[in-house]
């Protein structure tokens, strides 16, 4: 890919096109809590501009075979419509084989009304495949989340959280070496005119250089940064402060940034 832009290809990233459908389904069901207050800062984005979707991060430079990072929400969200997201993951529209929509992303998400919540999300030329994997994240709780093209298995992949796989084998035909990591913030207005307000914070993030895991740095390749949003790369950071101050545990050197409405 190219260099950053100054506004995201919403050609190669758009996620949770359908979570406006579930607010009602999650209400009634297994989610439950009151409307977050407002305190990320605030960004609007019109119903017609790009369908509502506006993004705040990274594709990287390279095509690996997989990504991963911990995810923070480090302000309570505020979702007056559609949704706000902190995810990783690979693919896009027309990404899949034959040019089909094919994804695979997973991250922190939050509705209106509602707690923040783990999710997964899946394209595979169908309609998208939503799993909900654990309710009521707190705000300043880091989660762990890779999508990872398995071992000896091109083109099968998986999603891991906080160390375990929530998803089981995910067959994407075509993929392997093709798609380039994304790591990003996310708002969608729902088709309204309105606010919605976000912060979330990436740290390790990291491309995989083979399928099960070979890891190194995520680079950026290409910038999503709509409207207001702000992106804050975290990487100047004083090495006695931050998630700077030592190399991971597989002695990968972490990237990391803050992305926010403003």
């Amino acid at each position: 890919m190219g260099g950053a832009q100054d506004a995201a290809d919403h050609t190669r990233v758009r996620a949770l096109p359908f979570l406006a459908a579930l607010v009602g389904a999650l209400a009634l069901g297994v989610l439950s809590g009151t409307s977050s207050t407002a305190s990320a800062g605030r960004a609007c984005v019109t119903a017609v501009q790009d369908g509502g979707y506006s993004y705040a991060g990274h594709q990287s430079d390279y095509h690996g075979h997989g990504v991963r990072g911990t995810i923070t929400a480090t302000r309570a969200p505020s979702v007056e419509a559609g949704h706000v997201a902190g995810w990783v993951g690979v693919g896009g529209p027309g990404q899949g084989l034959n040019g089909t929509d094919a994804w695979i992303q997973a991250g922190i998400a939050d509705l209106p009304g509602m707690q923040p919540f783990l999710y997964t999300e899946i394209e595979r030329g169908g309609d998208p495949e939503f799993n909900l994997v654990e309710e009521g994240v707190a705000i300043g709780r880091s989660h762990d989340v890779a999508v990872l093209e398995m071992a000896g298995r091109p083109g099968v992949w998986r999603v891991w959280m906080d160390g375990q796989a929530v998803t089981g084998p995910i067959r994407m035909r075509g993929s392997s070496g093709r798609w380039a990591p994304i790591a990003t913030a996310e708002s969608w207005n729902g088709g309204a005119p309105v606010c919605n307000a976000f912060a979330f914070r990436f740290e390790r993030v990291s491309v995989s250089y083979g399928g099960g895991g070979s890891w190194r740095p995520f680079v950026p390749g290409h910038d999503f940064l709509d409207g207001t949003h702000t992106l804050r790369d975290l990487s100047s950071a004083p090495a006695t402060q931050g998630v700077y101050r030592s190399l991971t545990s597989d002695g990968v050197l972490p990237y990391a940034f803050v992305a926010a409405s403003s």
